[in-house]
């Protein structure tokens, strides 16, 4: 399986009051490995910094299944990739791991959409999204 494997901190504050990684900050953890991703290839909130003329990026959809808990502050890494990528929006899959990658503690995927900063209705993917988007498509089991 293809796509990108990133570290990811955990830190204290993302814990719940057991010392387990808080169920809603596994969202982060998904979309900080998949910003430092796109920050490296050029990407930026800001339109004059940014390599990339798709600024306004909304999640429609994230699902997550909780598999074992993170315990304590520290590094994990999250696998991601993407599924899918349509003519507005995009299908990334992912899995939080262990640092060691044994453990899969969460697994699921979410939906981006691509907005139109004027009307923020979904807007066409420019060319060099698709083609960095390109690079993360999941390969077809083999036959």
């Amino acid at each position: 399986m293809n796509g990108r494997t990133l570290p990811v901190r955990v830190h204290f504050d993302d814990l719940d009051a057991m010392g387990l990684l808080h169920n809603s900050r596994y969202a982060l953890l998904v979309e900080r490995a998949v910003n430092d991703f796109w920050a490296v290839e050029g990407w930026n909130f800001d339109p004059a910094r940014s390599a990339f003329e798709d600024i306004y990026i909304a999640v429609r959809e994230f699902k997550i299944t909780y598999s074992a808990p993170i315990i304590g502050p520290g590094d994990v890494h999250v696998h991601f990739w993407v599924e899918r990528i349509g003519r507005t929006s995009a299908v990334y899959g992912f899995r939080v791991l262990s640092a060691d990658g044994g453990t899969v503690h969460a697994e699921g995927h979410r939906v981006n959409v691509n907005l139109d900063p004027r009307t923020f209705l979904p807007k066409t993917w420019s060319e060099r999204t698709l083609e960095v988007g390109n690079t993360l498509l999941r390969e077809p089991a083999p036959a």
